[in-house]
This record gives C-alpha cells, structure tokens and sequence, in this order.
C-alpha cells in the first residue's frame, strides 16, 4: 500500500512506526489475550501506560515538579469553558485579557465572557490575522485573573517566535497546533493545553498542563469533568477516559524520543518550513499569506497567482499523493500543515509538485 503525504490540518498525520506499533498490539496487547481499547482504565496495564505518559512527558518538554498533567475530555475547544471556569476566579476582580490572533483565540474569548470580563487587549484582525500585533505588557490590568494566547495560529499559518512577560499574571496558551514542535520554557505559563490530534496523538482528548497553585479557583457551578483539580486528584479517571488516545499518544512520546527529543524535531521542523518558505518565496506565482516576520513552522498558508487554478491545483495535488492542502476558509487558498510526523520527504514532493504545477499551469 502506498501512503500519501497528509498534509491536513487535523486530524494529523502520526508517524507511520506508530501506527504499526499500534496494529501490532491491537489484538493482543502485551500477551493479554485482549485489545487495549478492551482492558479497564483501572487496570495495573493502563496504570503503567498512563505513568509512561506523565513520565515521558516531564521528560521530552522538561515540565518542573511544580506542574500537573492532565488528560481531560474534549479536546481543546472544551478547555474555552474550563481555563475561565477553574480561573477566573483567581482575582477578585474576575477579569481576564486576551490578545486575538485568530478564530480560536477569539472563540476562547467569547466563551471565557460567559463567565467574566474580557479584556481583548490587541488583535491582528484588522489584517486579517496575518500576523502576531504588537502588544506592550505595561498595558495589561493586573487585576487580571489571567491572560491569554494562542501560540500557533492554525487557520492563518503565524504564531508567536517569543511569549509575553506577564509577570505575576498567569500566562495561559493553547498550543494544540505546536505543543512538542520546539522547546519552550514551561514555567512561563500559568496553563498549557493541547488538543492531541496535531502532534501528540489522535483526536478527542486535551493535554492541560497546570501550576499548581491555579487548581483551587474553580467557580461553583464547574461541572465535576471540567473541574482540573477533580482530574489532578484522581488521575486524570474521575471516569472512564479516552484509554486508547492516552495509548497512542505514549507511542508518539515514545518516537518523539528516538528521533533525538525536541530539540532534534526543531530543527528537523525548521528545515522542513525553510525548504517550502524558500520556494514561495523565489516564486512569481505563489505567494504566503503570513507576515514573513510571524510565519508558523506548523502551517504554511499561501496562495496561487490565480485563483480560479485552485481547484485544479488541489486535484492534481491530490493525484499525486498530496493530501489535504486546501486551505480554510477564512483565509482561502491552500494550506501545508507539516508537523512533527511530517518527514521531509513530504515537503520536497510538495516542493516539486508546486513547481512543475506553476511550470505547466502558471
């Protein structure tokens, strides 16, 4: 069977060894007799799955012991509602800010004001998100209960090179389309969170990553399963979890490790963007969409010189075993998502698909 290039937003490619992994133990996970998505949450063998996650975790992001990891339902969208239902009421004054870069962070801020008083503090809407706006922290209430970034914009292709001090603020980033993808400081920030279904696993779980000290400011009416210090309490298995998706991810984790860690997927991540970035950019026929200044790793958004050749564009991509590049919307044209499953090999018959497309069609 020949595999394509999935070059898809999300759900995301994994890499293949894991999926094969995966297939191996399907059926008889361990010599058990029984497959791992048939064996109890409670079980002494997903007790050992879900420690190598916390350990693995701790290890490849080098999370401090004063922050805890949380695996809770719903993806990342459902983290909207439970980042300002467990913090909002940090402060008195249950305010939080917001800077908008794109249709997430604005989506989040819309649900957080269900419960409080948002503060939108800068936004890049007015370019269409295009960039990362300039935000000085000197103007950040700090009678905010937190503030808030997304730190890779999906949709738009930019994310954020360097993160905002907040100071005592709790900083607060939903990193769902980059978590793993470069090193970052995790005591910069209050929370992290991420859905998994970009670079850790398949969909329909979140990573909350939390310090300590911000899990007793739930509001009352917190539903126990949006409660982050019901899932630090008992483990992330209030109730039954997502057993399969903590599983795959511990195989991500797994090759993430012995592809040389973070450090080395940065670098692999760089080259990869550096290699599409640099075709665009020589190009009189394509063009990027980002502000070269804020462009993500992640995804690279861009157009053709002429629109009514998308279609087109997409249909041959697609015959060539290039999956997924239409780009969303909001923004129109196409999109290459080449996150950390993404091996070079696939930005190179990017590359040269866009090339002899523009050679032929341009």
């Amino acid at each position: 069977m020949n595999r394509i290039f999935n070059f898809g937003a999300g759900p995301a490619m994994l890499p293949t060894s894991v999926m094969e992994k995966a297939q191996q133990e399907f059926l008889n996970y361990k010599n058990m007799g029984a497959s791992v998505i048939e064996i109890s949450h409670r079980s002494p063998e997903f007790d050992e799955i879900i420690n190598h996650c916390d350990s693995m975790l701790r290890e490849l992001a080098n999370i401090p012991n004063n922050y805890k990891i949380l695996y809770v339902h719903g993806g990342a969208q459902m983290q909207f509602s439970a980042v300002p239902l467990n913090l909002i009421n940090f402060k008195p004054a249950r305010k939080a800010t917001f800077v908008l870069t794109g249709n997430w962070a604005v989506k989040a801020s819309k649900e957080a004001a269900r419960y409080g008083n948002c503060i939108n503090i800068a936004s890049s809407e007015d370019t269409n998100f295009d960039r990362i706006p300039d935000w000085n922290t000197d103007t950040l209430d700090l009678e905010s209960s937190y503030a808030y970034i997304t730190s890779n914009n999906t949709l738009y292709g930019t994310r954020w090179h360097s993160f905002p001090d907040t100071g005592d603020v709790p900083l607060i980033a939903d990193m769902t389309s980059e978590f793993l993808s470069r090193k970052i400081d995790v005591s910069q920030f209050g929370i992290i969170f991420a859905g998994l279904q970009k670079n850790l696993g398949p969909a329909g779980l979140a990573l909350v990553i939390i310090r300590e000290d911000l899990l007793n400011h739930a509001l009352p009416e917190t539903p126990m399963l949006l409660n982050y210090k019901v899932y630090e309490e008992q483990h992330s298995l209030a109730n039954t979890n997502n057993t399969f998706a903590i599983y795959m991810m511990s195989l991500v984790l797994d090759w993430l490790k012995d592809q040389g860690g973070v450090q080395k997927i940065e670098q692999r991540n760089d080259s990869k963007a550096s290699h599409v970035y640099d075709f665009i950019d020589k190009s009189d026929f394509y063009s990027g969409t980002a502000h070269p200044d804020h462009r993500s790793i992640m995804n690279v958004t861009f157009n053709l010189g002429e629109n009514d050749l998308l279609s087109g564009f997409l249909e041959d991509a697609l015959n060539a075993g290039l999956y997924a590049l239409k780009g969303h919307r909001a923004v129109g044209g196409a999109r290459a998502s080449i996150y950390n499953a993404m091996p070079m090999a696939g930005c190179e018959a990017l590359v040269n698909f866009m090339s002899e497309f523009e050679r032929t069609k341009g």
